[in-house]
């Protein structure tokens, strides 16, 4: 249960640091010329967006890991860890075949405020953190409160950081290779899913 718990809360950093969601809602905001206020609610109200997709998924997929469990005896011994590692593989691979995940800022842009506020919360709706919800099946598979505290730590952490990151990028605080960072995404999240599979498997 513990390495769910902190490969959740691993997870759940990244995102909130990785700027493929956010950092198009500043980029947007700058050109735009919104004051901070202004910035910080289309953010909240995108990020809530994703956050309830997100959620929903995973809310779903905790129950689909407590009927596994239920069925299939070795489900939380061998199945799940499995298919953490597998994950973690797959995301790794999608790092070296360039597919990266983001909201193109690009297409947005030109729109009217209310339709590019509405563009932007629908684009977060339509792109739940993939990498999070293969810990709200184990969750489910474990107990409800374990998914309980899944979905409420993703949800504080990932909103949380990204007001805090937009925050801090829109008054110039920090200055970072985002582009870098986003770019080496998938193998950190491949590294941080495989590990918490193999610790499930020999530990769990």
């Amino acid at each position: 249960m513990n390495a769910i718990i902190i490969g959740s809360l691993l997870i759940s950093l990244l995102h909130a640091v990785i700027p493929n969601h956010w950092l198009p809602v500043l980029a947007i905001a700058r050109k735009e010329k919104w004051p901070l206020s202004q910035t910080m609610r289309v953010t909240f109200i995108a990020g809530v967006s994703h956050v309830i997709s997100t959620v929903a998924i995973g809310v779903v997929l905790g129950f689909v890991g407590a009927e596994l469990m239920d069925s299939i005896e070795q489900f939380t011994r061998i199945v799940a860890p499995s298919i953490l590692v597998l994950l973690g593989f797959y995301f790794i691979s999608q790092h070296y075949r360039h597919h990266h995940f983001h909201i193109d800022k690009q297409q947005l842009q030109g729109k009217s405020k209310s339709r590019l506020i509405g563009s932007l919360v629908l684009a977060m709706f339509l792109s739940p953190c993939m990498e999070i919800e293969a810990y709200f099946l184990l969750a489910g598979a474990k107990s409800a409160l374990l998914l309980l505290l899944i979905a409420t730590m993703y949800a504080v952490i990932s909103l949380g950081g990204m007001l805090i990151w937009v925050r801090l990028a829109y008054k110039g605080i920090i200055r970072m290779n985002w582009h870098a960072l986003e770019h080496n995404a998938g193998i950190i999240t491949g590294a941080i899913l495989i590990l918490t599979g193999l610790v499930s498997y020999f530990i769990g």
